[in-house]
């Protein structure tokens, strides 16, 4: 009963940026925390960034200083503003959430469809 859907991935050169955009939809009660995830080919996926529902953020070491992490709770939204970006950025990013459903009153861990962000040199 909860879909989240990312948006902004693309092709950039090395040294732009892009914004990632990702909206939750559903029955949702509250959500916990949201962050951002990545997969290169023939790597596992790696947390990139989370922020929890006080705006505590978190980044892995690799983006600090150039990726940020904010998020709109009245529009259930996300989002990943990515600076600076470099070849080794390249990699599918998806939207992760931790979701306490009104109906259910379960919480879930969720995952948005992914989207390709591509950085050429």
């Amino acid at each position: 009963q909860v879909q989240l859907v990312e948006s902004g991935g693309g092709l950039v050169q090395a040294g732009g940026s892009l914004r990632l955009s990702c909206a939750a939809s559903g029955s949702i009660f509250s959500i916990n925390a949201m962050g951002w995830y990545r997969q290169a080919p023939g790597k596992q996926r790696e947390l990139v960034a989370s922020i929890t529902s006080s705006f505590s953020t978190n980044y892995a070491d690799p983006v600090k200083g150039r990726f940020t992490i904010s998020r709109d709770n009245a529009k259930n939204t996300v989002y990943l503003q990515m600076n600076s970006l470099k070849p080794e950025d390249t990699a599918v990013y998806y939207c992760n959430a931790m979701i306490l459903v009104r109906s259910t009153w379960v919480q879930g861990n969720y995952w948005g469809q992914g989207t390709q962000v591509t950085v050429s040199s």
